[in-house]
């Protein structure tokens, strides 16, 4: 039987709520206790424009690839682009960095994604940036080059705002636990267990990552066989 947000606002949430906890100890057993912990302290008011660009560069290189993949390449790009430090270095070197970021990952698109974001931050001052985004929230970051409608919520995210990102994990994980949207899931667990929106996303995304039966782990009913 599936259960629904309403059934779970009524007191049904207690098989999904030990689900959940039952996950994060699996999360932190796989070694990923750093990982929800730094998604639990991050927080816009402390990031400063070198996070900003590193944070954006990840969450471009990050679309429609693995993780993996992404954690490997990310070193050298951080390099190609003088440790993306500073928005107004990278805008002056532009040339070079795109040249040499290419070397590592042959895709201009992104490439030259990264390269016009901190060219926006270059041009606006990071703390225009920053207001901004405490202003209109992943309204502005879609603005950004190679930012879209989901790919704004991984980077606010990423930036501590308490959203959830609807990536295609959290989608099957909502459904199946009879969810409209992945936010309703982590807003619920949320509430129960006293975590923010944003630790209960990266403690369902990483477990979906580490356990490919993670759909039918948060299926009513399913778990339990």
């Amino acid at each position: 039987m599936r259960m629904t947000a309403n059934a779970a606002s009524n007191g049904a949430p207690a098989a999904l709520l030990d689900v959940y906890l039952t996950a994060k100890e699996a999360v932190v057993a796989r070694g990923f206790a750093w990982e929800i912990d730094w998604q639990a302290e991050r927080r816009l008011d402390r990031i400063d424009e070198s996070e900003f660009l590193r944070e954006s560069a990840w969450t471009v290189l990050s679309a429609g690839f693995r993780e993996t993949v992404v954690r490997r390449l990310f070193p050298p790009i951080c390099d190609a682009f003088l440790g993306l430090k500073s928005a107004a270095v990278i805008q002056a070197n532009r040339v070079g960095c795109r040249r040499a970021a290419l070397r590592v990952f042959n895709n201009h698109r992104k490439i030259d994604a990264i390269v016009d974001i901190a060219c926006v931050v270059a041009d606006s001052g990071f703390e225009v940036i920053r207001r901004r985004i405490q202003e209109e929230d992943v309204r502005f970051l879609q603005t950004l080059p190679y930012i879209g409608s989901i790919t704004a919520f991984h980077l606010a995210k990423n930036l501590g705002l308490p959203v959830v990102k609807p990536d295609r994990h959290l989608q099957r994980i909502a459904k199946a636990a009879g969810f409209g949207s992945p936010r309703e899931l982590c807003e619920l667990i949320s509430e129960c267990v006293g975590e923010p929106v944003q630790v209960v996303d990266i403690v369902l995304w990483r477990y979906a990552t580490l356990f490919s039966d993670y759909v039918a782990v948060f299926t009513p009913g399913e778990s339990a066989r």
